[in-house]
């Protein structure tokens, strides 16, 4: 019997579409592993070191300590024409083994947010003026971000994965780390070690955090929001 080769042709075509296809389809398996910790010892973590109005950090837990672990910024009770300004509202830490780069903050928030917020070096300088501390850096300005996506605010440098300290010249941790300690009552690690921190040198900085009610306000009440901090990983 003579077959058109015309039905060889797509019969040989759908074989290999067939293989092809079937190709694509695997089972494979691959083990992970992490651990979900507290903030304060996360490989980028949070230290506190201001206190608020009611004496506790400024930074402190919000939630149980045991689950839902996570921290928050507790400004106190504020009214109109009022500007309140806490230079180490919160620090940063860099844990990794390799430095990172901070990029940019922004905040959200259904109201008006009244925040502006600096990363610079001098835990108790107001970094509002580069003539207080010459490193400072606006990142948030009441509702915009001022530092980009595509720059380099501020380069963190490579940790040691100990939440116990940090330190101000990883080149030389023996003498240039400080520890970062544990407070009982906001349940955060806490700093008020006055080393300058620098950028690419230290594997920590400070956040200024100033709240800064106007005349007119969106509504009186309670106002609350979330802060973001981008960090890509930074090769030199």
């Amino acid at each position: 019997m003579k077959v058109n080769k015309r039905w060889i042709i797509l019969a040989v075509l759908f074989l290999i579409i067939n293989i092809v296809i079937a190709t694509q389809y695997a089972v494979t398996k691959v083990g992970y592993e992490y651990y979900i910790v507290h903030p304060s010892n996360a490989d980028i973590r949070y230290i506190g070191s201001d206190n608020s109005s009611d004496n506790i950090r400024v930074l402190r837990i919000d939630g149980s300590n045991t689950s839902n672990v996570k921290v928050k910024l507790a400004f106190g009770n504020l009214s109109t024409n009022q500007t309140y300004y806490y230079s180490a509202a919160f620090g940063i830490v860099n844990e990794e083994k390799y430095p990172l780069r901070v990029t940019h903050i922004n905040v959200s928030s259904i109201n008006t947010t009244y925040l502006k917020i600096w990363l610079h070096g001098n835990r108790t300088a107001n970094a509002n003026s580069t003539a207080n501390d010459n490193s400072t850096v606006l990142m948030w300005d009441s509702e915009a971000i001022v530092n980009t996506s595509n720059t380099t605010a501020w380069i963190l440098a490579a940790g040691n994965k100990n939440p116990n300290n940090m330190c101000y010249n990883v080149s030389d941790r023996t003498n240039c780390s400080v520890n970062t300690t544990w407070d009982e009552t906001a349940h955060i690690r806490y700093s008020l070690n006055d080393s300058n921190a620098v950028s690419n040198v230290s594997d920590f900085v400070w956040v200024q955090v100033a709240v800064s009610v106007p005349d007119s306000v969106d509504r009186l009440g309670y106002y609350s929001g979330t802060i973001w901090i981008h960090f890509e990983a930074y090769d030199d």
